[in-house]
């Protein structure tokens, strides 16, 4: 989770309050926060430069750090100003804000307009202004921070959103987006005096040791975003780095706040988060002006969007989940604690329901889970009593899975575990198969090209085990019962799990007899009797005509009408994709037709 450094002092008089480290750790503790660690500045200094502790070098500065973990999704925790006005409403010393948009009309605000070529980089902007800001040293380093840490967070190092922030004073509106080839960008970028072309800055930046790291996110476009005023001043190169010509300092008065992005969501919660934090220094505070984006296809919208949603929770969920019987005004009063304002209301049958208002600072309150835990932080973890659940019985899912799996093992095989996750060839080219655009759930970013789809069948993690024992005694006899994922629109999260049996045979010869018997077994300790075909009282099987199987060596199982599964011997060239030099026969049911 992300550690935020803040000053002891400086957080202590954003409190109104000191603690004892003791105090400030169990403050910590209840709000679902950590105090990670307690150092200083020297001591971090001295780290930093691999000075022993005996040198002086590095100064008499002994303030007190503060190093507190915080949740990877409060975005609204990651400075000194977010934590401390969490604290005081935590501590009932304040309310939640109200966070306002200037009152001016569409025709006066400032506009950004977006050129349908950043279509083709990075097709999303979204602007604010703070106006009559006044910094201090500590405010304009916590500015510059947060930034860092939301780069770092959210923005995913700057492939999702890049922030630029400028004093609004040097520059003209209206603003334009737009992308054009490298050679045609010049400026002086930021801490330089040098005018460069767009594409000698990437080379330029190669040697730095912070921004060259995110010289891969548009280094081989053929154009780069750029954000020019309207004298043609540049703004930005995102996600790269901003003019020299529009810095912000500590003198600045008026900030104009600039995300491009791939995404649009994540764009919005970042603009929310810088605004709605350091808001609290304009001299109207918590009013922030807004910027109208226009594309080019002429819809317009309105930035920041601080409006505030409605969500209505069952009390009887929340005090269900929790464990705990709580009064609807305790509850309420125990979200104002979170900064989600709440109220209560009763129907006719009695029937109590919680409405929460969630504010722009709180995106990660998503579902009423968020507020039942919410609702259990503020209680106290340690005031819920201990209980012993009513009931210890098994879901019959897990029950039957069970009874399966110890009826296979009696038979020889030998159970295995594979990830839930495959690369893309393993689960459709190297089984024969080609994506059809309807089954498989695709991982969005994958860190890794071995985990970019969650499997459709099981069938790939058994061939992978083989492939790696190819040395191991024969014959092998491994199952695996385990869940696949498949796109699925009725679901409300688009997609379903279903449970699956795979057993595989590898030997000196194909074992498709062996195969075979097994499905009679499984469906005989079921209860399931043979039928002919096209009799629903039982099972049978028919010829099929899987990419992954050998033609006239495979079959589907046909339980109760409905396809089941499938077995039969591996296709020679599956076998090559994996590796595998020995025949294998393979069977792949879906254990939740039973229920």
């Amino acid at each position: 989770m992300p550690t935020v450094s803040v000053g002891r002092d400086r957080l202590f008089a954003a409190l109104g309050k000191s603690y004892t480290q003791e105090e400030f750790e169990d403050l910590c503790f209840k709000f679902g926060i950590e105090l990670d660690d307690v150092t200083t500045e020297k001591a971090i200094i001295r780290k930093e430069r691999h000075l022993d502790e005996e040198d002086e070098e590095v100064g008499d500065d002994e303030e007190i750090i503060y190093k507190i973990e915080v949740p990877a999704n409060r975005y609204d925790l990651l400075c000194l100003e977010g934590i401390a006005q969490a604290l005081r409403i935590f501590n009932e010393e304040e309310q939640t804000p109200t966070y306002t948009l200037a009152n001016i009309t569409q025709d006066s605000m400032l506009k950004m307009h977006v050129q349908p070529e950043t279509s083709l980089i990075r097709p999303f902007v979204v602007c604010a202004v703070l106006r009559d800001i006044t910094f201090d040293e500590a405010s304009y380093n916590s500015f510059i921070d947060l930034q860092d840490k939301l780069h770092q967070n959210i923005c995913r190092r700057r492939t999702l959103v890049a922030i630029g922030t400028h004093d609004l004073d040097t520059l003209q509106g209206p603003f334009t987006y737009e992308a054009l080839h490298p050679e045609n960008i010049n400026f002086v970028p930021l801490k330089q005096e040098k005018n460069f072309r767009a594409d000698e800055l990437m080379e330029f930046y190669k040697s730095d040791m912070k921004l060259k790291k995110f010289l891969h996110i548009i280094e081989n476009s053929p154009v780069y975003p750029i954000i020019y005023d309207s004298k043609r001043t540049v703004l930005s190169l995102p996600p790269i780095i901003n003019g020299a010509h529009s810095a912000i300092t500590l003198k600045t008065k008026n900030v104009f706040i600039e995300c491009t992005a791939t995404d649009l969501t994540k764009a919005s919660i970042v603009l929310n988060t810088m605004v709605t934090t350091f808001s609290a220094y304009c001299q109207r505070k918590f009013e922030v002006e807004p910027v109208k984006v226009i594309y080019s296809d002429g819809k317009s919208y309105v930035y920041p969007d601080l409006s505030v949603y409605n969500m209505e929770v069952p009390l009887s969920y929340i005090t269900g989940s929790i464990g705990v019987s709580l009064a609807a005004e305790k509850v309420t009063s125990l979200l104002n604690r979170m900064q989600l304002r709440a109220e209560h209301s009763v129907f006719d049958d009695n029937k109590c329901n919680i409405n929460v208002l969630i504010p722009p600072t709180r995106s990660d309150v998503l579902h009423p889970c968020d507020v039942m835990e919410d609702v259990a932080i503020a209680y106290g973890y340690n005031d819920i009593p201990k209980r012993r659940l009513p009931s210890m019985k098994p879901l019959p899912l897990n029950q039957l899975e069970d009874l399966i799996r110890a009826e296979i093992a009696m038979n020889g095989f030998t159970e295995v575990l594979t990830w839930i996750l495959c690369s893309y060839r393993e689960n459709f080219a190297s089984l024969n198969r080609e994506d059809d655009q309807s089954s498989a759930v695709i991982i969005g970013n994958p860190r890794s090209s071995d985990f970019e789809v969650v499997r459709t069948s099981l069938m790939p993690g058994a061939l992978k085990i083989i492939g790696h024992n190819k040395d191991h005694p024969k014959p092998i006899k491994i199952f695996e019962v385990g869940d696949i994922a498949l796109l699925d629109e009725s679901k409300d999260v688009g997609a379903t799990n279903r449970r699956h049996l795979a057993a595989l045979y590898c030997g000196t010869n194909s074992g498709f007899e062996l195969i075979h018997s097994l499905v009679d077994r499984i469906m005989e300790v079921m209860g399931t009797p043979f039928v002919p075909i096209g009799d629903n009282t039982g099972y049978y099987i028919e010829r099929s005509n899987e990419p992954e199987f050998l033609p006239g060596r495979q079959a589907s199982i046909i339980y109760k009408g409905k396809h089941f599964g499938n077995f039969g011997i591996v296709h020679p060239q599956v076998l090559n994709n994996f590796v595998i030099t020995d025949p294998c026969s393979f069977l792949e049911i879906d254990i939740e037709h039973f229920l």
